[in-house]
């Protein structure tokens, strides 16, 4: 059975239509219909969440794992997700759930108050609370009622996100938002509009504002061979990512082939290090490889000294060589947020 509740951010218009502005796609709704992401419905003149509380899927992760290589390192987040997303993207590794509702016409999940997945998350000694694998802004009302529950509760908050919210979300949201890892899948419209559904500028904007608002973001690209890997594109993507703030750790992915894109090969792992170096010569003090356990990218080293500060294989960590959010070698504020 699913239980409706009245959506946050939406305007009622003539013949009983609305206009949901919780992303950018900005969906008109007529009644009885639902808007792209398939779990937003109007019903008489009144759109409706059909995910609030209905998890599909809860973990204990790694901070790492979502990834924020910068944000609490070596501490546990306690994940959550609803059915639903508003991309399209072919290469979803998390398909089965974002794409359920319009694939299967299904809408599943445990049914699980605000107050308890903070009472999870407090349980399992995690210091966040992580909105993450399908798209956290289509269940942001359950979201923004856990976040708020989770802060004065000494948690912070983590969304793992494609970055297509509105500035109205994100200007509300914001005050409960303390980290965020944006999806930037490419650095074309062509790419956005064929292989996810979406457009470029709403997430460039999104990215801007988090960082003006005072998240703290970091941002993650999965090279795919043909698609968005050629090295103009690169270097223009990196380009973007330091005029928000050299600073901004960008995490560069390799991709396996999955759901409606099994027609291209994995990544090979000298694109992925090539974008590395894109990124280090852009100017970027942060660049990580992803999926490529055991490669010198997923280390973070001091941009003033060159010394390790965190030495990393997959998930595991090791010492952090970081105090008050400086190098303990040379005393170089290195962009790490340590726990408080």
């Amino acid at each position: 059975m699913i239980i409706m509740k009245e959506a946050m951010w939406y305007k009622k218009l003539s013949d009983e239509r609305v206009r949901c502005d919780l992303c950018n796609h900005r969906c008109v709704i007529n009644n009885g219909k639902r808007g792209i992401c398939w779990v937003r419905e109007n019903r008489d003149g009144t759109l409706y969440s059909l995910v609030y509380g209905k998890v599909i899927a809860s973990h204990v992760d790694p901070i790492e794992k979502k990834p924020l290589f910068h944000f609490y390192p070596g501490s546990y987040s306690f994940s959550i997700a609803t059915v639903g997303c508003n991309f399209k993207c072919a290469h979803c590794q998390n398909s089965d759930i974002s794409q359920m509702p319009v694939d299967d016409n299904r809408i599943m999940g445990q049914d699980i108050s605000p107050a308890s997945i903070v009472e999870l998350a407090k349980k399992n000694n995690c210091e966040s609370i992580s909105y993450t694998y399908t798209e956290p802004t289509i269940f942001m009302e359950y979201a923004f009622d856990v976040a708020m529950i989770a802060k004065d509760r000494g948690l912070k908050n983590v969304f793992v996100t494609n970055g297509y919210m509105t500035k109205e979300v994100l200007n509300d949201v914001h005050p409960y938002m303390d980290a965020a890892n944006v999806d930037l899948k490419g650095f074309t419209e062509e790419h956005y509009q064929n292989v996810c559904g979406a457009r470029l500028k709403p997430v460039m904007d999104s990215i801007r504002l988090m960082k003006q608002l005072g998240v703290w973001v970091e941002v993650t690209t999965l090279i795919i061979p043909t698609v968005n890997d050629s090295d103009d594109e690169l270097r223009k993507l990196a380009e973007f990512i330091f005029s928000v703030g050299a600073e901004v750790p960008w995490h560069v992915s390799r991709f396996h082939p999955t759901y409606k894109m099994n027609n291209l090969p994995s990544t090979p792992v000298q694109s992925v290090i090539n974008a590395r170096k894109i990124g280090l010569d852009v100017g970027l003090r942060y660049v990580y490889t992803g999926n490529i356990q055991g490669d010198d990218g997923e280390n973070t080293f001091c941009y003033n000294c060159g010394k390790t500060l965190i030495e990393r294989h997959g998930y595991n960590i090791g010492p952090v060589h970081v105090k008050d959010s400086k190098c303990s070698f040379c005393g170089t504020d290195v962009d790490i947020k340590i726990k408080d």
